[in-house]
């Protein structure tokens, strides 16, 4: 029988899944002013939600024990992939490493036979969230939407293509890291416990990845392709800044690689990316202007959302656990890929890989079944997050509604179903 801290750890739980998709209404009652519209706009930002609703948990921990119980528990909590989130975000979105993928998406849109404007949509929406299984998820997530908001996202219509974007692309990112065994935290979460390399990635699912998130990409570019055209904004494409400064030098781009490069290759170590990060700011103030501003703010609200998540997430056990060990293969597909929706895919196949006596087919359908619903909220892949923080400022009131999101991402999860399913 669960206890009273663990049932309120569920509590607190459910309430931040419904405060995530109640965050517009949030903003409309920030929008109407009055004394306490600050306080309605604090929480009607996503990036804080999950650290609010653990800072509950905390104090009602504290209550129901002790201080220092509350205090062990959150010492014992793992915030590597947050930390990591919030350092990879910081790095890939310098100005230097957008230009080099400008320039490597502008030499593949010569072998393209199509508008110049959908065919970088298409490369953005297709090849960076593959790209993803070298340089990670989070790295692509933050590459492709600043991509999309500086050429696509910048005017206020076309509302309805946005949202069919952004679940896309949440959804192309998700399972687009499942080609090699470190880029998805999902996948990571299990390597080790199943045995798995990123050869047994490559075979297992980096054909149906790459089918998916292919289809996927075909399918947007052409249902909104005369959006696409229309909201295309030329200087976003050619990749120039509004002042008109020269290209970054091509040494700049290769220190920046580099230390991008680092930065993944020092993922399971906080003390090192996280001091590659010190010196990577300390070389962006050296080099300023050659640079733009740092998303230094948008990476700790991100890493203060996972943090929260991660948090909450460690006490769900007693009830997610026993769910997931008590479904065949089939089921366990589509009941993970739901659970997904709700709760972070990591922590899922986390939860997953601690139960004993699974065949091999369990735990690639639970593996599958995480990453296909990877992106159909904010909370359910960690790179989520940033992809919401920055494409959100591009919505109406800067807000996205959660349920529209939802809706977006359905299409391209049942194509991804489909993928892993039958190929």
């Amino acid at each position: 029988m669960p206890n009273a801290i663990e049932i309120t750890a569920a509590l607190c739980f459910a309430l931040a899944v419904l405060h995530t998709f109640s965050t517009s209404f949030f903003a409309q009652l920030a929008h109407r002013g009055g004394p306490h519209a600050g306080v309605w706009h604090l929480l009607s930002e996503v990036e804080v939600v999950f650290g609010a609703w653990a800072f509950v948990l905390l104090v009602a921990m504290a209550a129901l024990s002790r201080v220092d119980d509350a205090v062990h528990y959150l010492d014992t909590r793992n915030f590597t992939e947050p930390l990591f989130v919030f350092a990879i975000m910081v790095v890939a979105a310098s100005r230097p490493i957008l230009e080099l993928v400008r320039l490597l998406l502008r030499s593949l849109l010569r072998l393209l036979p199509v508008r110049r404007e959908l065919g970088l949509f298409f490369l953005v929406m297709s090849l960076v969230p593959l790209a993803g299984s070298l340089i990670t998820e989070p790295a692509a997530m933050t590459l492709a939407a600043i991509l999309l908001r500086d050429t696509y996202f910048r005017t206020h219509w076309h509302i309805r293509f946005k949202y069919l974007a952004m679940g896309v692309l949440f959804v192309n990112v998700s399972i687009g890291g499942v080609l090699t065994a470190y880029a998805a935290p999902p996948v990571l979460m299990v390597t080790s416990a199943f045995g798995w390399d990123t050869r047994h990635m490559l075979v297992n699912f980096g054909r149906s990845a790459v089918v998916a998130v292919l289809i996927n990409a075909l399918l947007v570019t052409l249902i909104c392709r005369r959006a696409i055209c229309d909201a295309a904004m030329p200087d976003g494409a050619r990749g120039q800044g509004k002042s008109g400064r020269p290209p970054v030098p091509r040494a700049i781009m290769a220190v920046h690689v580099a230390f991008l490069v680092a930065v993944v290759l020092a993922a399971h170590h906080p003390a090192v990316f996280v001091g590659l990060l010190m010196l990577f700011i300390g070389f962006c103030s050296a080099y300023v202007r050659h640079q733009d501003r740092l998303l230094i703010k948008e990476g700790l609200l991100v890493g203060f959302f996972l943090a929260g998540l991660v948090v909450l997430g460690g006490l769900q056990q007693w009830w997610l656990q026993d769910l997931l060990g008590g479904l065949p293969p089939m089921a366990l597909y589509w009941g993970a890929a739901a659970l997904t929706a709700i709760t972070d895919n990591a922590a899922l196949t986390y939860l997953g890989s601690l139960v004993e006596g699974t065949s091999e087919v369990w735990r690639t359908m639970l593996v599958a079944g995480a990453v296909t619903g990877g992106g159909l909220t904010v909370i359910a892949n960690a790179p989520n997050p940033a992809g919401f923080a920055l494409l959100k400022d591009t919505f109406p009131g800067g807000a996205v509604s959660a349920g529209r999101l939802f809706l977006a991402a359905l299409g391209p999860t049942l194509v991804a179903a489909a993928a892993f399913l039958l190929i």
